[in-house]
C-alpha cells in the first residue's frame, strides 16, 4: 500500500484514481498521520445506509405556473420600454 499526503491527493487526484482502478491501494496522511484508505471498490461492502431515503417532498406534486409572457417582454415592461 502506498502512502501519500493530503496534498499529493488534491494535486495528482486523476493520477492516483487511475492507479486505484488498476488494483492500486492508498493511504493518504495529513501532517504525516494517516486519516484515510483509498482502495478499490469490490462491490462487497461494509457501507450502510444511515439515513435511507424519504418520500418526495410535498412542494414537488405542486404544479409550475407558466409565464404567458417571455422573460424578455417582461423584462421590457419593468424597465418601462413597452
Amino acid at each position: 500500500m502506498t502512502t501519500i499526503s493530503q496534498r499529493e491527493l488534491r494535486n495528482d487526484n486523476a493520477e492516483i484514481m487511475r492507479g486505484v482502478e488498476q488494483g492500486e491501494s492508498y493511504t493518504v496522511t495529513r501532517r504525516g498521520v494517516p486519516v484515510a484508505r483509498l482502495s478499490p471498490f469490490t462491490g462487497q461492502t461494509d457501507l450502510r445506509c444511515l439515513r435511507p431515503a424519504t418520500k418526495r417532498s410535498p412542494f414537488a406534486e405542486i404544479r409550475r405556473v407558466r409565464a404567458t409572457e417571455s422573460t424578455q417582454e417582461l423584462l421590457d415592461d419593468l424597465r418601462g420600454e413597452r
